[in-house]
């Protein structure tokens, strides 16, 4: 598959399953094969004289993998600084579906934050301060889909498993425009988070700080927000997050 990629990604336009098979030394049945697959998935586009060339899948991909690469590396820098102030782990993450992906974290040598806030790890958005900034986001019909969907696990007893309490918890994040995850994704955690806005106002991310219950401190709240709005506008944003 990836041996036709390169090939594809080398002719100007469209390329023949004979010149394919070709240049990939495969034989032209396993060469068909394997197109007909990326064809179903997008990755490849078969033209009606049998002519191949790449598929609208790979832009897609291309351009989320470009977004997520320019947010990481213009949120680093903001998060660098508020590590140091306050000494804690500071969490970027973004929404695929009905899951939080961590894209980047800075980790603190007394850190006790274990594999669910490592980097490419993924969480319920229901669980997270980071999710429930984008289920805030979604509005009432949306969030009320979600909950159907996902049935709303827990992962401990302080886990928002009811609709009802939910739903409270997403309005208070609408008022106040930050989100708390008191021990809900993990015992003896809790974390505080506010969003990132692209320059067209949409949530594309947020930013937590994460750190053991024992050591939490209620002025990072703020501390987050101020950061939090500062990436937002290194992305283009020029509102004010609510």
């Amino acid at each position: 598959m990836m041996s036709l990629l390169d090939a594809l990604a080398a002719v100007p336009d469209t390329a023949s399953l004979k010149q394919l098979a070709s240049a990939t030394d495969l034989h032209p049945s396993t060469a068909h094969r394997i197109l007909a697959a990326m064809c179903q998935a997008r990755f490849v586009e078969r033209q009606d004289a049998g002519a191949y060339r790449l598929g609208i899948r790979l832009l897609e991909l291309g351009s989320i993998v470009k977004s997520r690469i320019n947010l990481r590396d213009v949120a680093l820098p903001f998060m660098q600084t508020l590590h140091e102030k306050i000494g804690e782990s500071i969490n970027l993450g973004i929404r695929h579906e009905d899951e939080i992906v961590y894209l980047e974290r800075t980790s603190s040598g007394r850190s006790l934050v274990r594999v669910v806030y490592l980097v490419g790890g993924r969480a319920p958005l229901h669980l997270t301060s980071l999710g429930k900034l984008f289920l805030a986001a979604d509005g009432l019909p949306k969030v009320r889909e979600y909950a159907r969907r996902t049935g709303l696990p827990g992962k401990t007893p302080h886990s928002l498993t009811q609709l009802d309490a939910l739903e409270k918890a997403l309005d208070k994040i609408r008022r106040h425009g930050i989100a708390y995850d008191d021990e809900e994704a993990e015992l003896g955690l809790r974390c505080v988070a506010a969003p990132i806005h692209d320059e067209e106002g949409n949530i594309v991310a947020a930013l937590s700080v994460s750190a053991p219950t024992d050591r939490h401190d209620p002025t990072w709240a703020t501390e987050v927000k101020l950061t939090a709005n500062a990436v937002s506008q290194a992305l283009g944003f020029r509102g004010h997050s609510k």
